[in-house]
């Protein structure tokens, strides 16, 4: 099981979008009743969900107002710090609220949809696996050629999110050949806007987090096609979760995902964010 901490790390910011609506997370029919769903959100997690220019906007935030609107109701999304671990996560954000006071939300956005995790924590249901992450390598393509062996990056200058799987794998991998070159920003997204500005060779992060920085850097990154040799993560599914209560929301979003994918809508989300859809592995 993939941590949200495990690749967001350093984040420290104040807590913002403190409830207004209900104090605990809504079942369906509440919900209708009061005509908005609360979707909750990470921050600072670019392209999941950021705030430009004084909005929140990512594939989260659009994906979760999507499906509030084929529901009938408003989506209003709620950002929250990532805590030390999904386990907190699904505590703050789903069926208990945050320490600080900011209340639950009706849905929450970005769940690795583990068994094991869905296990041990029995206040809140995860459902509507929506995406296959994984990790991925971007160069700049004026001084790096993306395809060698990691170790023949030994000397180039690469960059990680700080205290993240990329960070670990690029530090530690190969007899830990690379790791004098390696030097870290706060996020996937600043690792990779690093390399688009000249700053660093390569970097690892989320394969969203690179294809979304290559969208925004146009023709001056380059995306490694082949496999990261040694890297430890197959990948992980992303889903959501609602709390234990609200098994009817969570029935009703899992039919609405199944019909946003089967129309093309899902997928045209990701596209809006320059990331390429890919359905999660179900076994």
């Amino acid at each position: 099981m993939i941590s949200r901490r495990g690749f967001v790390r350093g984040a420290a910011a104040a807590v913002v979008g403190v409830a207004t609506a209900p104090l605990v997370a809504a079942p369906l029919a509440k919900i209708r009743a009061l005509g908005v769903m609360r979707i909750a959100v990470y921050r600072d997690f670019a392209p999941w969900a950021a705030e430009r220019e004084g909005k929140l906007v990512g594939i989260d935030v659009d994906l979760g107002k999507l499906i509030a609107s084929k529901l009938g109701v408003r989506g209003e999304a709620i950002q929250y710090i990532a805590d030390e671990s999904v386990d907190d996560d699904l505590r703050n954000m789903v069926w208990r609220g945050s320490l600080l006071g900011q209340a639950p939300g009706d849905v929450m956005m970005h769940v690795p949809y583990d068994r094991v995790l869905g296990q041990r924590n029995d206040r809140a249901v995860l459902v509507a696996p929506y995406y296959r992450e994984s990790f991925a390598m971007v160069c700049n393509r004026a001084t790096t050629d993306c395809e060698v062996p990691p170790p023949q990056l030994k000397g180039k200058k690469l960059v990680a999110e700080l205290d993240s799987i990329p960070d670990f794998y690029l530090s530690g991998s190969f007899g830990g050949v690379l790791r004098p070159s390696v030097t870290n920003r706060l996020s996937g997204e600043a690792a990779v806007a690093a390399v688009a500005a000249g700053e660093a060779d390569a970097a690892v992060a989320t394969r969203a987090q690179v294809e979304a920085g290559i969208k925004a850097a146009g023709d001056r990154l380059n995306l490694r096609k082949g496999p990261l040799p040694a890297m430890t993560s197959p990948g992980w599914n992303v889903g959501m979760a609602v709390r234990d209560d609200s098994r009817d929301l969570g029935d009703e979003i899992e039919r609405v995902m199944e019909g946003l994918a089967k129309s093309g809508e899902l997928a045209g989300v990701f596209a809006a964010h320059g990331v390429e859809y890919r359905p999660p592995l179900l076994t």
